[in-house]
């Protein structure tokens, strides 16, 4: 139960992601996101990833793998919609 729990938590949390980018994207602007937050958010789940990916952890593999693909989208709508 705990480890099914962990499973569904590692691959909801990055979908928290999409509501920033819809919200960047409806308003064409990233003004309020700190970019040197973003990228060292994605730059650090980038150094992440590889531990992640040869971890047989299950919880954590899947979140790094769901974080990296959805924190991108972040790095992209701040980085397009900056002004």
């Amino acid at each position: 139960m705990i480890i099914t729990l962990g499973i569904l938590a590692a691959v909801i949390l990055p979908f928290f992601n999409i509501p920033l980018m819809v919200r960047i994207h409806q308003r064409k602007s990233s003004k309020d996101i700190s970019l040197v937050w973003t990228v060292g958010i994605f730059t650090c789940a980038l150094l992440m990833l590889p531990s992640a990916i040869i971890s047989k952890d299950l919880v954590f593999k899947l979140f790094a793998i769901m974080n990296v693909i959805l924190f991108s989208g972040v790095v992209y709508h701040v980085v397009k919609y900056r002004k």
